[in-house]
């Protein structure tokens, strides 16, 4: 079972990762777990990616952010949404000016 620290950590490789401190140690226990791997650059920097099984984890913890990123642009939600686009739509409003 992972910490909050590790979960937070998971999330913060997929979504950051060059914001990753690469000293922490939940970075050990993922590297452990083979969620996470190490890519080393020619310059000596090293940078975080999720392995499948990491993204696997993530996916199932919260799956619409799965949906949401196999979802084109633009594309309409689920049927079950009305079919309304995925897009917020706006809406202007009009406020009658008091006369008196």
């Amino acid at each position: 079972m992972l910490s909050p620290h590790e979960f937070a950590t998971l999330m913060l490789v997929r979504q950051a990762p060059d914001q990753l401190d690469m000293n922490r140690a939940e970075l050990d226990a993922l590297l452990e777990r083979q969620l996470v791997m190490l890519e080393h650059s020619a310059a000596g920097r090293r940078r975080a990616h999720l392995t499948e099984r990491g993204r696997t984890v993530l996916d199932v913890l919260h799956p619409e952010s799965v949906e949401r990123r196999t979802r084109a642009p633009g594309a309409y939600a689920r049927a079950d949404d009305n079919d309304v686009p995925s897009r917020a739509a706006t809406t202007d409003i009009v406020v009658p000016q008091g006369g008196g």
